[in-house]
Protein backbone atom coordinates (compact mmCIF):
# COMPACT_ATOMS: atom_id res chain seq x y z
CA UNK A 1 0.00 0.00 0.00
CA UNK A 2 1.14 3.89 -0.35
CA UNK A 3 0.27 4.88 2.47
CA UNK A 4 2.16 6.34 5.43
CA UNK A 5 5.63 5.78 7.18
CA UNK A 6 6.70 6.25 10.72
CA UNK A 7 10.69 5.88 10.78
CA UNK A 8 11.97 4.91 13.74
CA UNK A 9 15.89 5.49 12.94
CA UNK A 10 17.97 3.96 15.80
CA UNK A 11 15.45 0.52 16.03
CA UNK A 12 15.70 1.24 19.87
CA UNK A 13 12.34 3.86 19.98
CA UNK A 14 14.18 7.03 20.24
CA UNK A 15 13.66 10.30 17.83
CA UNK A 16 15.96 12.70 17.13
CA UNK A 17 15.82 15.34 19.70
CA UNK A 18 15.12 18.75 19.13
CA UNK A 19 12.17 21.50 19.26
CA UNK A 20 11.57 24.77 17.50
CA UNK A 21 14.00 27.07 18.90
CA UNK A 22 13.73 30.96 18.51
CA UNK A 23 17.25 31.12 16.52
CA UNK A 24 15.86 28.35 14.03
CA UNK A 25 12.43 30.17 13.93
CA UNK A 26 14.42 33.45 12.87
CA UNK A 27 16.55 31.77 10.27
CA UNK A 28 13.91 30.21 8.47
CA UNK A 29 11.83 33.15 8.35
CA UNK A 30 14.45 35.54 7.09
CA UNK A 31 15.37 32.26 4.80
CA UNK A 32 11.76 32.27 3.28
CA UNK A 33 11.96 35.22 2.50
CA UNK A 34 13.18 34.47 -0.52
CA UNK A 35 9.78 33.16 -1.90
CA UNK A 36 8.73 36.88 -2.02
CA UNK A 37 10.35 37.46 -4.83
CA UNK A 38 9.04 34.90 -7.14
CA UNK A 39 5.66 35.99 -5.86
CA UNK A 40 6.11 39.17 -5.90
CA UNK A 41 7.02 38.49 -9.97
CA UNK A 42 4.00 36.01 -10.78
CA UNK A 43 1.45 38.73 -9.49
CA UNK A 44 3.51 41.72 -10.56
CA UNK A 45 3.65 40.70 -14.55
CA UNK A 46 -0.28 39.98 -15.10
CA UNK A 47 -1.46 43.35 -13.42
CA UNK A 48 1.03 45.44 -15.43
CA UNK A 49 -0.03 43.95 -18.51
CA UNK A 50 -3.47 44.86 -18.32
CA UNK A 51 -2.34 48.45 -17.67
CA UNK A 52 -3.27 50.52 -20.74
CA UNK A 53 0.01 52.81 -20.72
CA UNK A 54 2.13 49.50 -20.43
CA UNK A 55 0.41 47.90 -23.28
CA UNK A 56 0.43 51.66 -25.62
CA UNK A 57 4.14 51.71 -24.52
CA UNK A 58 5.68 48.23 -25.71
CA UNK A 59 3.08 46.33 -27.05
CA UNK A 60 0.80 48.82 -29.12
CA UNK A 61 -0.43 46.03 -31.53
CA UNK A 62 -2.30 44.42 -28.47
CA UNK A 63 -3.30 47.21 -27.23
CA UNK A 64 -4.90 48.38 -30.44
CA UNK A 65 -6.32 44.90 -30.89
CA UNK A 66 -7.90 45.37 -27.35
CA UNK A 67 -9.46 48.72 -28.21
CA UNK A 68 -10.63 48.23 -31.52
CA UNK A 69 -13.49 46.24 -31.00
CA UNK A 70 -15.22 45.76 -28.00
CA UNK A 71 -17.02 42.28 -29.58
CA UNK A 72 -14.33 40.86 -30.32
CA UNK A 73 -13.97 37.76 -29.37
CA UNK A 74 -13.54 37.10 -25.73
CA UNK A 75 -11.15 33.93 -25.32
CA UNK A 76 -8.48 35.89 -28.09
CA UNK A 77 -8.10 39.51 -27.05
CA UNK A 78 -4.47 39.03 -25.41
CA UNK A 79 -3.70 36.53 -27.95
CA UNK A 80 0.00 37.87 -28.15
CA UNK A 81 3.34 36.31 -28.35
CA UNK A 82 5.30 38.76 -27.66
CA UNK A 83 3.55 39.71 -24.68
CA UNK A 84 3.67 36.23 -23.52
CA UNK A 85 7.46 36.54 -24.53
CA UNK A 86 7.82 39.35 -21.19
CA UNK A 87 6.40 37.22 -18.48
CA UNK A 88 7.83 33.42 -19.40
CA UNK A 89 11.14 34.86 -20.31
CA UNK A 90 11.82 35.06 -16.59
CA UNK A 91 11.38 31.62 -16.68
CA UNK A 92 13.63 30.37 -19.48
CA UNK A 93 16.32 32.36 -17.58
CA UNK A 94 14.85 30.95 -14.17
CA UNK A 95 15.69 27.15 -15.42
CA UNK A 96 19.13 27.59 -16.91
CA UNK A 97 20.49 29.14 -13.68
CA UNK A 98 19.24 26.75 -11.67
CA UNK A 99 21.83 24.05 -12.74
CA UNK A 100 24.33 26.92 -12.11
CA UNK A 101 22.89 27.27 -8.81
CA UNK A 102 23.44 23.80 -8.07
CA UNK A 103 26.99 23.84 -7.75
CA UNK A 104 27.10 27.57 -6.15
CA UNK A 105 24.80 25.55 -3.55
CA UNK A 106 26.78 22.13 -3.08
CA UNK A 107 30.44 23.94 -3.00
CA UNK A 108 29.96 27.24 -1.64
CA UNK A 109 26.88 26.68 0.72
CA UNK A 110 23.34 27.31 0.52
CA UNK A 111 23.13 30.89 1.97
CA UNK A 112 25.59 32.16 -0.89
CA UNK A 113 23.05 30.96 -3.23
CA UNK A 114 20.39 32.94 -2.09
CA UNK A 115 22.54 35.74 -2.07
CA UNK A 116 23.35 35.54 -5.85
CA UNK A 117 19.79 35.16 -6.44
CA UNK A 118 18.90 38.18 -4.41
CA UNK A 119 21.42 40.38 -5.97
CA UNK A 120 20.64 39.54 -9.47
CA UNK A 121 16.91 40.55 -9.08
CA UNK A 122 17.95 43.73 -7.34
CA UNK A 123 20.08 44.40 -11.35
CA UNK A 124 16.42 43.21 -13.04
CA UNK A 125 14.39 45.41 -10.64
CA UNK A 126 16.49 48.02 -11.42
CA UNK A 127 16.29 47.38 -15.45
CA UNK A 128 12.59 46.90 -15.82
CA UNK A 129 11.78 50.16 -13.66
CA UNK A 130 13.69 52.15 -16.06
CA UNK A 131 13.23 50.09 -19.12
CA UNK A 132 12.84 52.44 -22.55
CA UNK A 133 12.07 49.31 -25.33
CA UNK A 134 10.75 46.16 -25.66
CA UNK A 135 14.86 44.76 -25.41
CA UNK A 136 15.90 46.25 -22.33
CA UNK A 137 12.44 44.93 -20.13
CA UNK A 138 13.22 41.32 -21.55
CA UNK A 139 17.00 41.78 -20.42
CA UNK A 140 15.38 42.85 -16.74
CA UNK A 141 13.43 40.01 -17.19
CA UNK A 142 16.42 37.29 -17.66
CA UNK A 143 18.30 38.77 -14.60
CA UNK A 144 14.90 38.52 -12.62
CA UNK A 145 14.21 35.00 -13.91
CA UNK A 146 18.38 34.38 -12.79
CA UNK A 147 17.35 35.80 -9.11
CA UNK A 148 14.52 33.66 -8.82
CA UNK A 149 15.95 30.23 -10.45
CA UNK A 150 19.18 30.77 -7.30
CA UNK A 151 16.63 31.41 -4.84
CA UNK A 152 14.22 28.61 -6.01
CA UNK A 153 17.11 25.80 -5.61
CA UNK A 154 18.77 27.12 -2.52
CA UNK A 155 15.69 28.09 0.06
CA UNK A 156 13.67 24.86 0.17
CA UNK A 157 16.78 22.92 0.91
CA UNK A 158 17.97 25.62 3.47
CA UNK A 159 14.55 25.65 4.91
CA UNK A 160 13.90 21.50 4.95
CA UNK A 161 17.81 20.87 6.75
CA UNK A 162 16.87 23.26 9.21
CA UNK A 163 14.43 22.25 10.55
CA UNK A 164 13.73 19.52 13.06
CA UNK A 165 11.82 16.60 11.34
CA UNK A 166 8.73 16.52 13.39
CA UNK A 167 8.00 20.53 12.33
CA UNK A 168 9.86 20.53 9.18
CA UNK A 169 6.45 20.86 7.16
CA UNK A 170 5.70 23.84 8.98
CA UNK A 171 8.85 26.12 8.50
CA UNK A 172 9.19 25.17 4.82
CA UNK A 173 6.01 25.96 4.06
CA UNK A 174 7.24 29.15 4.82
CA UNK A 175 8.43 29.68 1.63
CA UNK A 176 4.89 29.08 -0.28
CA UNK A 177 3.75 31.81 2.59
CA UNK A 178 6.18 34.25 1.75
CA UNK A 179 5.27 33.27 -2.27
CA UNK A 180 1.83 34.32 -1.59
CA UNK A 181 2.32 37.46 0.60
CA UNK A 182 4.53 38.46 -2.44
CA UNK A 183 1.97 37.50 -5.07
CA UNK A 184 -0.74 39.38 -2.73
CA UNK A 185 1.48 42.92 -1.99
CA UNK A 186 2.15 42.71 -6.19
CA UNK A 187 -1.41 42.68 -6.73
CA UNK A 188 -2.52 45.44 -4.31
CA UNK A 189 0.76 47.73 -5.69
CA UNK A 190 -0.91 47.17 -9.37
CA UNK A 191 -4.05 48.26 -7.95
CA UNK A 192 -3.11 51.27 -6.65
CA UNK A 193 -0.26 52.16 -9.52
CA UNK A 194 -3.20 51.78 -11.75
CA UNK A 195 -5.06 54.73 -10.72
CA UNK A 196 -1.65 56.95 -11.17
CA UNK A 197 -2.28 60.11 -13.93
CA UNK A 198 0.42 60.01 -16.22
CA UNK A 199 0.37 56.70 -17.09
CA UNK A 200 3.84 55.51 -15.57
CA UNK A 201 2.46 53.41 -12.66
CA UNK A 202 4.01 50.73 -14.28
CA UNK A 203 7.15 51.70 -13.98
CA UNK A 204 7.11 51.87 -9.95
CA UNK A 205 5.43 48.50 -10.17
CA UNK A 206 8.08 47.15 -11.71
CA UNK A 207 10.51 48.89 -9.54
CA UNK A 208 9.30 47.95 -6.39
CA UNK A 209 10.56 44.79 -7.19
CA UNK A 210 13.76 46.01 -5.76
CA UNK A 211 12.24 45.69 -1.92
CA UNK A 212 12.06 42.45 -1.90
CA UNK A 213 14.91 41.26 -3.80
CA UNK A 214 16.92 43.66 -1.19
CA UNK A 215 15.16 42.09 2.21
CA UNK A 216 16.94 38.50 0.69
CA UNK A 217 20.01 40.06 -0.18
CA UNK A 218 20.59 41.52 3.29
CA UNK A 219 19.10 38.95 5.29
CA UNK A 220 21.04 36.02 3.59
CA UNK A 221 24.36 37.65 4.72
CA UNK A 222 23.46 37.09 8.43
CA UNK A 223 22.59 33.21 7.69
CA UNK A 224 24.48 30.57 9.37
CA UNK A 225 25.02 27.80 6.72
CA UNK A 226 23.17 24.41 7.79
CA UNK A 227 24.92 21.68 9.15
CA UNK A 228 24.51 19.21 6.42
CA UNK A 229 26.17 22.00 4.01
CA UNK A 230 29.04 22.21 6.91
CA UNK A 231 29.93 18.74 7.03
CA UNK A 232 29.74 18.01 3.39
CA UNK A 233 32.25 21.22 2.70
CA UNK A 234 34.67 19.51 5.75
CA UNK A 235 33.58 21.67 8.58
CA UNK A 236 32.65 19.25 10.86
CA UNK A 237 33.23 21.11 14.04
CA UNK A 238 30.93 24.36 12.85
CA UNK A 239 28.51 21.67 11.93
CA UNK A 240 28.50 20.15 15.26
CA UNK A 241 28.09 23.47 17.02
CA UNK A 242 25.63 24.52 14.39
CA UNK A 243 23.62 21.35 15.15
CA UNK A 244 23.61 21.91 18.76
CA UNK A 245 22.16 25.80 18.63
CA UNK A 246 19.25 24.71 15.83
CA UNK A 247 18.33 21.60 18.08
CA UNK A 248 18.55 23.41 21.37
CA UNK A 249 20.20 20.82 22.79
CA UNK A 250 23.29 18.56 23.05
CA UNK A 251 21.72 15.31 22.78
CA UNK A 252 22.50 15.38 19.20
CA UNK A 253 24.55 12.91 18.90
CA UNK A 254 22.27 10.44 16.67
CA UNK A 255 21.92 13.11 13.82
CA UNK A 256 25.35 14.42 13.72
CA UNK A 257 26.37 10.59 13.64
CA UNK A 258 23.28 10.22 10.68
CA UNK A 259 24.37 13.73 8.92
CA UNK A 260 28.48 12.46 8.84
CA UNK A 261 27.48 9.29 7.13
CA UNK A 262 25.53 11.26 4.68
CA UNK A 263 28.56 12.96 3.61
CA UNK A 264 30.72 10.12 3.67
CA UNK A 265 28.30 8.84 0.85
CA UNK A 266 28.10 12.09 -0.59
CA UNK A 267 32.12 12.23 -0.98
CA UNK A 268 31.83 9.12 -3.00
CA UNK A 269 29.45 10.76 -5.64
CA UNK A 270 31.87 13.14 -7.68
CA UNK A 271 29.67 13.86 -10.16
CA UNK A 272 26.24 14.26 -8.90
CA UNK A 273 24.71 14.76 -12.31
CA UNK A 274 25.43 11.58 -13.21
CA UNK A 275 24.89 9.42 -10.36
CA UNK A 276 21.11 11.14 -9.86
CA UNK A 277 20.07 8.66 -12.66
CA UNK A 278 21.15 5.58 -11.19
CA UNK A 279 18.72 2.64 -10.24
CA UNK A 280 18.40 3.42 -6.68
CA UNK A 281 17.24 7.37 -7.16
CA UNK A 282 14.89 6.33 -9.04
CA UNK A 283 12.11 7.13 -6.80
CA UNK A 284 13.00 10.44 -5.73
CA UNK A 285 14.49 11.18 -9.41
CA UNK A 286 10.72 10.36 -10.69
CA UNK A 287 9.07 13.01 -7.79
CA UNK A 288 11.26 15.19 -8.41
CA UNK A 289 10.16 15.74 -12.15
CA UNK A 290 6.71 14.42 -12.05
CA UNK A 291 5.70 16.95 -8.80
CA UNK A 292 6.61 20.23 -10.53
CA UNK A 293 5.14 19.02 -13.65
CA UNK A 294 1.73 18.63 -12.14
CA UNK A 295 2.41 21.60 -10.10
CA UNK A 296 2.40 23.73 -13.35
CA UNK A 297 -0.44 21.76 -14.94
CA UNK A 298 -3.25 22.33 -12.06
CA UNK A 299 -3.18 25.32 -13.44
CA UNK A 300 -2.59 27.86 -11.20
CA UNK A 301 -0.24 30.13 -13.08
CA UNK A 302 -2.85 30.59 -14.88
CA UNK A 303 -4.82 32.01 -12.40
CA UNK A 304 -2.02 34.25 -11.01
CA UNK A 305 -0.42 35.19 -13.96
CA UNK A 306 -3.15 36.16 -15.79
CA UNK A 307 -5.67 36.78 -12.94
CA UNK A 308 -6.08 40.53 -14.12
CA UNK A 309 -6.29 39.79 -17.92
CA UNK A 310 -8.53 36.71 -16.94
CA UNK A 311 -10.96 38.64 -15.18
CA UNK A 312 -11.28 41.31 -17.55
CA UNK A 313 -11.04 38.97 -20.32
CA UNK A 314 -14.55 37.19 -18.80
CA UNK A 315 -16.42 40.49 -18.88
CA UNK A 316 -15.05 42.27 -15.73
CA UNK A 317 -13.88 46.24 -16.14
CA UNK A 318 -10.27 46.99 -15.42
CA UNK A 319 -10.22 48.20 -12.00
CA UNK A 320 -12.41 45.21 -10.85
CA UNK A 321 -10.37 42.61 -12.76
CA UNK A 322 -7.35 44.05 -10.79
CA UNK A 323 -9.34 44.26 -7.66
CA UNK A 324 -10.61 40.39 -8.24
CA UNK A 325 -6.50 39.41 -8.31
CA UNK A 326 -6.44 41.10 -4.91
CA UNK A 327 -9.03 38.89 -3.50
CA UNK A 328 -7.40 35.80 -5.09
CA UNK A 329 -4.41 36.70 -3.80
CA UNK A 330 -5.61 37.37 -0.35
CA UNK A 331 -7.27 33.73 -0.38
CA UNK A 332 -3.80 32.38 -1.43
CA UNK A 333 -2.40 33.86 1.54
CA UNK A 334 -4.65 32.87 3.91
CA UNK A 335 -5.38 29.41 2.33
CA UNK A 336 -1.36 28.91 3.03
CA UNK A 337 -1.81 28.76 6.48
CA UNK A 338 -4.16 25.90 6.62
CA UNK A 339 -0.90 23.96 5.38
CA UNK A 340 1.53 25.48 7.80
CA UNK A 341 -0.74 24.67 10.68
CA UNK A 342 -1.53 20.49 9.50
CA UNK A 343 0.80 19.43 7.24
CA UNK A 344 3.03 17.83 10.06
CA UNK A 345 0.06 16.46 11.86
CA UNK A 346 -2.28 15.15 9.07
CA UNK A 347 0.95 14.49 6.11
CA UNK A 348 1.73 15.87 2.60
CA UNK A 349 -0.81 12.71 1.24
CA UNK A 350 -3.71 13.67 2.89
CA UNK A 351 -3.27 17.38 1.66
CA UNK A 352 -2.22 16.31 -1.64
CA UNK A 353 -5.17 13.89 -2.44
CA UNK A 354 -8.09 16.87 -1.02
CA UNK A 355 -6.90 19.66 -2.47
CA UNK A 356 -6.87 17.75 -5.69
CA UNK A 357 -10.47 16.62 -5.27
CA UNK A 358 -11.24 20.93 -4.70
CA UNK A 359 -9.28 21.43 -7.57
CA UNK A 360 -10.81 19.05 -9.88
CA UNK A 361 -14.19 19.70 -9.25
CA UNK A 362 -14.03 24.26 -9.00
CA UNK A 363 -12.01 23.82 -12.45
CA UNK A 364 -15.10 21.70 -14.32
CA UNK A 365 -17.15 24.03 -12.65
CA UNK A 366 -15.35 27.25 -13.86
CA UNK A 367 -15.78 25.97 -17.38
CA UNK A 368 -18.62 24.88 -17.30
CA UNK A 369 -19.89 28.43 -16.41
CA UNK A 370 -17.62 30.76 -18.64
CA UNK A 371 -18.82 27.95 -21.54
CA UNK A 372 -22.93 28.64 -20.44
CA UNK A 373 -22.19 32.90 -21.16
CA UNK A 374 -19.72 32.97 -23.77
CA UNK A 375 -19.86 29.20 -25.35
CA UNK A 376 -17.70 28.75 -28.42
CA UNK A 377 -17.87 31.79 -30.39
CA UNK A 378 -16.17 34.11 -27.38
CA UNK A 379 -19.49 36.63 -27.33
CA UNK A 380 -21.30 37.26 -24.23
CA UNK A 381 -21.43 39.34 -21.21
CA UNK A 382 -21.36 38.74 -17.38
CA UNK A 383 -23.37 40.06 -14.87
CA UNK A 384 -22.49 41.20 -11.37
CA UNK A 385 -24.35 38.32 -9.85
CA UNK A 386 -22.84 35.43 -12.41
CA UNK A 387 -19.18 37.12 -12.41
CA UNK A 388 -19.43 37.14 -8.58
CA UNK A 389 -19.86 33.27 -9.25
CA UNK A 390 -16.89 32.61 -11.06
CA UNK A 391 -14.78 34.61 -8.49
CA UNK A 392 -16.16 33.03 -5.99
CA UNK A 393 -15.43 29.32 -7.32
CA UNK A 394 -11.72 30.49 -8.49
CA UNK A 395 -10.79 31.41 -4.98
CA UNK A 396 -12.42 28.11 -3.85
CA UNK A 397 -9.68 26.66 -6.56
CA UNK A 398 -7.25 28.89 -5.25
CA UNK A 399 -7.53 28.06 -1.67
CA UNK A 400 -7.50 24.19 -2.12
CA UNK A 401 -3.90 24.63 -4.68
CA UNK A 402 -2.47 27.33 -1.69
CA UNK A 403 -2.94 24.28 1.13
CA UNK A 404 -1.65 21.47 -1.20
CA UNK A 405 -0.25 21.56 -4.23
CA UNK A 406 1.46 24.93 -3.85
CA UNK A 407 3.57 24.50 -0.75
CA UNK A 408 3.86 20.63 -0.98
CA UNK A 409 5.30 21.29 -4.66
CA UNK A 410 8.13 22.95 -3.09
CA UNK A 411 8.51 20.73 0.43
CA UNK A 412 8.29 17.26 -1.12
CA UNK A 413 10.87 17.51 -3.38
CA UNK A 414 13.43 19.23 -1.10
CA UNK A 415 12.94 16.73 1.74
CA UNK A 416 13.57 13.21 -0.31
CA UNK A 417 16.85 13.20 -1.67
CA UNK A 418 20.11 11.73 0.30
CA UNK A 419 22.91 14.56 0.52
CA UNK A 420 25.07 13.59 -2.09
CA UNK A 421 22.79 14.40 -4.92
CA UNK A 422 20.66 16.75 -3.02
CA UNK A 423 21.37 19.88 -4.40
CA UNK A 424 21.08 18.31 -8.26
CA UNK A 425 17.91 16.92 -7.12
CA UNK A 426 16.45 20.10 -6.13
CA UNK A 427 17.82 21.81 -9.44
CA UNK A 428 15.97 19.21 -11.58
CA UNK A 429 12.76 20.29 -9.19
CA UNK A 430 13.43 24.03 -9.81
CA UNK A 431 14.08 23.48 -13.63
CA UNK A 432 11.00 21.60 -14.79
CA UNK A 433 8.94 23.72 -12.25
CA UNK A 434 10.50 26.48 -14.61
CA UNK A 435 10.27 24.61 -17.94
CA UNK A 436 6.59 23.85 -17.49
CA UNK A 437 5.95 27.38 -15.93
CA UNK A 438 7.32 28.67 -19.02
CA UNK A 439 5.20 26.98 -21.59
CA UNK A 440 1.94 27.27 -19.48
CA UNK A 441 2.86 31.01 -19.98
CA UNK A 442 3.81 31.02 -23.16
CA UNK A 443 0.89 29.14 -24.42
CA UNK A 444 -2.06 29.97 -22.11
CA UNK A 445 -2.91 32.76 -24.19
CA UNK A 446 -3.04 30.78 -27.37
CA UNK A 447 -4.37 28.08 -25.74
CA UNK A 448 -7.59 30.43 -24.16
CA UNK A 449 -8.16 31.66 -27.66
CA UNK A 450 -8.11 28.08 -28.92
CA UNK A 451 -9.65 25.73 -26.63
CA UNK A 452 -11.64 28.44 -24.85
CA UNK A 453 -13.68 27.46 -22.07
CA UNK A 454 -12.53 24.33 -22.56
CA UNK A 455 -8.77 25.02 -21.27
CA UNK A 456 -10.40 24.57 -18.33
CA UNK A 457 -11.47 20.94 -18.76
CA UNK A 458 -7.95 20.76 -19.82
CA UNK A 459 -6.28 21.52 -16.49
CA UNK A 460 -8.68 19.76 -14.77
CA UNK A 461 -8.18 16.47 -16.03
CA UNK A 462 -4.71 16.90 -15.27
CA UNK A 463 -5.84 17.79 -11.11
CA UNK A 464 -7.62 14.45 -11.81
CA UNK A 465 -4.47 12.47 -13.46
CA UNK A 466 -2.01 13.81 -10.58
CA UNK A 467 -4.20 13.28 -7.63
CA UNK A 468 -4.26 9.40 -8.68
CA UNK A 469 -0.62 9.51 -8.91
CA UNK A 470 -0.27 10.70 -5.51
CA UNK A 471 -2.71 8.29 -3.74
CA UNK A 472 -0.92 5.40 -5.63
CA UNK A 473 3.32 6.14 -5.78
CA UNK A 474 3.99 8.99 -2.97
CA UNK A 475 4.41 7.53 0.61
CA UNK A 476 4.16 9.41 3.76
CA UNK A 477 6.97 11.94 4.36
CA UNK A 478 6.30 13.59 7.72
CA UNK A 479 8.39 13.65 10.76
CA UNK A 480 11.35 11.57 9.39
CA UNK A 481 15.19 12.90 9.67
CA UNK A 482 15.87 13.97 6.23
CA UNK A 483 18.65 11.76 6.26
CA UNK A 484 16.89 8.85 6.95
CA UNK A 485 14.63 9.43 3.96
CA UNK A 486 15.26 6.47 2.01
CA UNK A 487 14.07 3.58 4.55
CA UNK A 488 10.52 5.39 3.48
CA UNK A 489 11.17 4.28 -0.20
CA UNK A 490 12.48 1.01 1.13
CA UNK A 491 9.52 0.11 2.45
CA UNK A 492 7.33 1.13 -0.43
CA UNK A 493 5.00 -1.59 -1.75
CA UNK A 494 6.43 -0.48 -5.15
CA UNK A 495 9.84 2.27 -4.76
CA UNK A 496 11.27 -0.84 -2.65
CA UNK A 497 12.39 -2.92 -5.92
CA UNK A 498 15.08 0.06 -6.64
CA UNK A 499 16.58 0.11 -3.66
CA UNK A 500 19.32 -2.90 -2.60
CA UNK A 501 20.00 -3.23 1.71
CA UNK A 502 23.62 -2.27 0.60
CA UNK A 503 22.12 1.43 0.21
CA UNK A 504 20.72 2.01 3.37
CA UNK A 505 22.31 2.86 6.71
CA UNK A 506 23.35 0.30 9.57
CA UNK A 507 20.04 -0.69 11.72
CA UNK A 508 17.52 1.44 10.62
CA UNK A 509 13.88 0.35 11.18
CA UNK A 510 11.14 1.48 8.94
CA UNK A 511 7.47 1.07 10.81
CA UNK A 512 4.59 1.04 7.99
CA UNK A 513 1.09 1.64 9.07
CA UNK A 514 -1.40 0.40 7.13
CA UNK A 515 -3.21 3.57 6.81
CA UNK A 516 -6.25 2.33 8.49
CA UNK A 517 -5.98 1.26 11.99
CA UNK A 518 -2.23 2.07 12.94
CA UNK A 519 -0.78 -1.94 12.97
CA UNK A 520 2.20 -1.52 11.03
CA UNK A 521 4.97 -4.32 10.27
CA UNK A 522 8.91 -3.29 10.88
CA UNK A 523 11.48 -3.65 8.43
CA UNK A 524 15.17 -3.87 9.33
CA UNK A 525 17.85 -2.84 6.83
CA UNK A 526 21.38 -4.07 7.20
CA UNK A 527 24.36 -2.49 5.33
CA UNK A 528 26.24 -5.34 3.79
Amino acid sequence: MAGGAILNPTGDGKEYPGKMTMFVFLTCLVAATGGLIFGYDIGISGGVTSMDSFLLKFFPSVYRKEKADTSTNQYCKFDSQLLTTFTSSLYLAALIASFFASSVTRTLGRKWSMFGGGITFLIGAALNGAAKDVAMLIIGRILLGVGVGFANQSVPLYLSEMAPAELRGMLNIGFQLMITIGILAASLINYGTAKIKGGWGWRVSLALAAVPAAIITLGSLFLPDTPNSLIQRGHQEQALTMLRKIRGTDDIHLEYADLQAASEESKTVQHPWRNIIHRRYRPQLTMAILIPFFQQLTGINVIMFYAPVLFKTIGFGSNASLMSAVITGLVNVLATFVSIFTVDRLGRRKLFLQGGVQMFACQIIVGTLIAAKFGTSGEGHLSKSYSSGVVAFICIYVAGFAWSWGPLGWLVPSEIFPLEIRSAGQSITVSVNMLFTFVIAQAFLSLLCRFKFGLFYFFGGWVLIMTVFIAIFLPETKGVPIEEMILVWKAHWFWGRFIADEHVHDGAVVEMADGKNGVGTKATATTV
